[in-house]
């Protein structure tokens, strides 16, 4: 029996089908803020305070940092617009882009935004298979930009300083130890994805339909079932798909994360000029890979710790890291939640979205 893909919701978008519960606002938002009182209590000093004099080029730097985050948010928008073939205005990419970073804050990092991305792309007029193509062609190009870039940063970077502290420390130990194992798990993952999509999907489909046959994973098949078929639906669409199509959304992805990172270059230039900006660029990707597993809602806590641990030698104080910890996460974290609050609302008591949930519970009924 063939399912109509625009009669099927994920189940993980339950909670945006009426009201959105409160605690899914209010559990991030309190994780980091509690973290970062913590901090402040046990590192920060007045004189720390005193110390940090907001002039000219302070001010200047924390407006670039700014202006970073608007060229991730123009990068990603650019994207969804090529991959819906312009079907998406940049006012429509707009708001799947705040929607799927406001998941990215109410949700595990290992969960993230494209969990819901192809809901809130139905929202705006896709039908919902294409738009979990999309959504699986935009996890494709994200892993792939990682797994290319994570060795150009690591030759790049001298290995000691790129991990920080000295080789013996137990933080230095772990956070290597973790980044390597993840990075190989991304690895894996754009492997599968890869042949999934593009070069075999019917093997792929089949293998791990064969895979999760087994009784303990038997659980997760109909899941995995569904994954084959939108592989297989995705490499159809891809497959057609010209060099310079790929070469478009592949910069567009380059241009969102590399953007993303240069928010800390921008802050560290404004309070503290000396350090090696290299350096600061290439313990960005270290952070992101281990942010990927963090098991907080936006990797709430984890970050601004991770954080002010990991760049603590680069830094006359562990003040100091706080500060630019808070100002970086109120930009890329903070501002996506309040922003979600207001739009989440807006786009779902929308009358499109109300009359659409309505047509599919009636044809689910029938």
């Amino acid at each position: 029996m063939a399912v109509d893909n625009d009669n099927v919701t994920s189940g993980a978008g339950s909670d945006f089908g009426g009201h959105l519960p409160v605690w899914r606002l209010v559990v991030p938002a309190a994780i980091g803020m509690a973290v970062v009182v913590w901090l402040f209590h046990n590192e920060f000093s007045i004189q720390v305070w005193q110390q940090i004099h907001f002039t000219s080029r302070v001010i200047i730097c924390i407006a670039l940092a700014w202006l970073f985050m608007g060229g991730r948010d123009f990068g990603l928008m650019w994207r969804f617009r090529t991959l819906s073939d312009g079907q998406l205005s940049w006012k429509q990419a707009a708001k799947v882009n705040f929607m799927c970073e406001f998941t990215s804050c109410i949700t595990p990092s290992a969960v993230g935004g494209s969990s819901l991305g192809m809901i809130f792309m139905h929202h705006e007029g896709i039908n919902l298979g294409r738009a979990t193509t999309l959504m699986l062609t935009t996890l494709f190009l994200d892993e792939l930009f990682f797994v290319i870039a994570c060795p150009v940063i690591v030759a790049v970077v001298p290995y000691e300083e790129l991990f920080g502290f000295s080789r013996h420390s137990g933080f230095t130990i772990g956070l290597k130890w973790t980044f390597w194992v993840v990075y190989a798990l991304l690895v894996v993952w754009t492997l599968i994805l890869f042949c999934g999509i593009i070069l075999w999907p019917q093997g792929v489909r089949k293998a791990l339909v064969k895979l999760f046959g087994i009784r303990f994973l038997r659980r997760w098949q109909p899941a995995v079932v569904e994954l084959g078929r939108n592989m297989e639906d995705a490499s159809r669409d891809l497959r057609r798909r010209s060099a310079m199509w790929w070469a478009e959304t592949f910069v567009a992805t380059s241009l969102t994360w590399t953007s993303r990172y240069l928010v800390v270059n921008a802050l560290f230039l404004g309070f503290v000029p000396g350090v090696d900006q290299l350096v600061v660029f290439g313990r960005q990707f270290v952070v992101w890979v281990v942010l990927m597993v963090s098991p907080t809602p936006g990797g709430a806590g984890v970050s601004e710790w991770l954080f002010t641990e990991y760049y603590g030698d680069m830094l006359s104080s562990a003040g100091i890291a706080l500060i630019i910890a808070l100002f970086w996460r109120i930009i890329t974290f903070y501002v996506y939640l309040v922003v979600g609050v207001f739009l989440a609302p807006s786009m779902l008591s929308s009358k499109r979205y109300k009359s659409r949930k309505t047509d599919n519970n009636n044809k689910l009924k029938k």
